[in-house]
């Protein structure tokens, strides 16, 4: 990057969490810490739910997936508006009712400390590993930017987050991610129309998605029901639905969020809003991906996009056998490009035959290039067996380094470490104030001053965060950081939502019956997902619903035995 990049890149961080620290400074109590006094308006709530869950693994990984995959993981998201409106009708009133800290109170009023722990203890392993994922999405570019070992910005990035969200609490948070989003929305149409201004002067964006479409890039809604498939319309629907409900009816980084509104009204709206929006945002960013896809048509792209990669295996014993490589990578693309170029002449002609002749061409000089790039990272493999051979991740970094003029790149940078600030500011807020209510003050501390429960806030807000850096070093090893992010939550929220259904819609059934019925569900999640019996999505609908034929079947036997004694 260049140092205008830097200044205002340092200018736009700096700003933003200096506002949210300065708007914290009057946090005195524990309510202020985690739940930023129960203030918010609705807008600032919706703000704050969107860029909890708009990481950087949003603005890194997604046009990555756009690019790879095309625009079908958007369906993934076709399940959020069905579960914002019960979340609106059910969990939302109940909550702000019984006045609680975290959505795992309830579970102990309606049914016992053992249930209450075990659905804490389960929202806090999957938090804790999400959220350290959530560190190495802005790791990967400072490590790309200054070309050094991504272990070291992990623990740079992981830091700076912990000291403002130590010092602020929820409020600094919340602050922050107001104007982060702000920023977000103005980068993103920046990016699209940079994108769509570096093509060919022959290639208007209408030409841009026909060549993405005849590419099969454009593959955004699937209407064939097949459990074993990632991303169509059901799963999306059925299966969106529980995992979007699971996370923002029951998920700690959530349900903190939206309690921070000063009534029932504010923390509706504010979730309605991200209802709305989510869907035309997220089809944005793979959008642009897929832009990103289109460019690349037209001109050169790296064989791989990862640089320390690439520069670990140039100075290898394998370094000449990558340079052929990259040659016949690079003659590829030319003789891709000739068919691009021809395909191009045919939309403009309007003749389906040319066209669908033109398709077939790119389509296989594609492949021809695909093989030479798996043929690239298999010597990578064979150099370094632990490499990391999956540069999804990476795409949209090395365009906007590489492609974008001075200025817009440091912006750009900002923007993605602000999505992944707030995420992560947000995880580590909600891990805290679990931990806090959920087990020290009802376990070990029962009776101190606030004081010293918004101290013992800060410093298990300290342990997390290291905790969660311990686990972003690991976070390589996940491939696509989206779908690992996703497929994490899928092994633990159905189970969790399922505890939460029983609670507000099965009466008769007690605590006892929905622990152990939670026990076996998970332990069945777990063996689907290692014995890979169905796609990610779909764990989370089995999950929640073994959680209720268990509790039922569970409750149905202690009942008998009581009535045979």
């Amino acid at each position: 990057m260049s140092f205008i990049d830097w200044i205002i890149l340092s200018i736009t961080l700096l700003s933003i969490v200096g506002y949210g620290v300065w708007k914290s400074r009057h946090t005195k109590n524990i309510e202020g810490y985690l739940l930023a006094d129960r203030q918010l308006p609705w807008y600032h709530v919706g703000l704050s739910v969107m860029a909890t869950q708009a990481s950087a693994i949003t603005f890194l990984s997604a046009p990555g997936q756009g690019y790879t995959d095309g625009l079908r993981f958007v369906q993934f998201y076709f399940g959020l508006p069905l579960a914002m409106v019960v979340l609106c009708i059910t969990f939302i009133p109940i909550f702000h009712k019984l006045n609680v800290f975290t959505a795992y109170e309830f579970l102990e009023k309606r049914f016992d400390n053992k249930t209450r722990t075990l659905t804490a203890f389960l929202f806090l392993l999957q938090r804790g590993l999400s959220t350290g994922i959530t560190i190495y999405a802005p790791a990967i570019i400072l490590s790309t930017i200054l070309n050094i070992d991504v272990n070291y910005t992990i623990v740079l990035n992981g830091l700076i987050v912990i000291a403002y969200t130590v010092y602020g609490g929820s409020k600094a948070v919340s602050y922050t991610q107001l104007f982060q989003m702000s920023v977000i929305f103005a980068g993103l149409f920046l990016a699209a129309y940079m994108v769509v201004h570096l093509l060919p002067d022959n290639v208007s964006f209408s030409d841009a998605l026909h060549i993405a479409g005849k590419m099969d890039k454009l593959n955004a809604i699937d209407t064939k029901f097949d459990v074993n498939n990632k991303y169509n319309i059901w799963s999306g629907i059925i299966g969106g639905f529980f995992l979007q409900l699971s996370y923002f009816g029951t998920d700690q980084s959530q349900v903190g969020r939206y309690l921070t509104g000063k009534s029932i009204a504010q923390s509706r709206l504010g979730l309605v809003m991200n209802g709305l929006v989510k869907i035309p945002m997220q089809f944005f960013i793979l959008l642009i991906g897929v832009l990103v896809f289109t460019f690349y048509q037209f001109h050169q792209s790296p064989i791989f996009f990862n640089k320390v990669e690439v520069s670990s295996i140039q100075n290898s014993e394998y370094k000449e056998d990558f340079k052929a490589l990259e040659k016949a990578y690079v003659i590829a693309h030319d003789e891709k490009q000739i068919e691009v170029n021809k395909l191009v002449e045919a939309i403009h002609s309007d003749d389906e035959q040319t066209i669908n002749t033109a398709r077939t061409n790119v389509q296989a000089a594609d492949k021809k290039s695909n093989a030479i790039r798996k043929e690239a990272t298999a010597l990578m493999q064979k150099n370094n067996p632990k490499a990391d051979v999956n540069d999804t991740n990476y795409i949209f970094l090395n365009f906007i380094t590489t492609q974008l003029p001075i200025g817009v790149v440091g912006l750009l940078i900002a923007i993605i470490f602000l999505a992944s600030m707030g995420s992560m500011a947000s995880g580590l807020n909600s891990l805290a104030s679990t931990t806090i209510i959920d087990f020290y003050k009802r376990l070990f501390k029962k009776e101190e001053t606030d004081k010293s429960y918004l101290s013992a806030s800060r410093w298990t807000t300290v342990i997390w965060g290291l905790f969660c850096i311990m686990v972003a070093f690991y976070a390589s090893r996940v491939g696509n950081l989206i779908e690992a992010v996703n497929i994490l939550g899928s092994l633990f929220y159905g189970t969790i939502l399922g505890i939460f259904l029983v609670a507000f819609y099965m009466k008769r059934v007690s605590g006892t019956a929905v622990f152990y019925a939670a026990l076996i569900a998970e332990a069945f999640i777990v063996y689907a997902w290692i014995t890979d019996l169905t796609a990610f999505l779909w764990l989370n609908v089995i999950g929640c619903l073994l959680v209720m034929a268990f509790s039922y079947c569970i409750q149905f036997i202690i009942n008998k035995r009581i009535a045979t004694k």
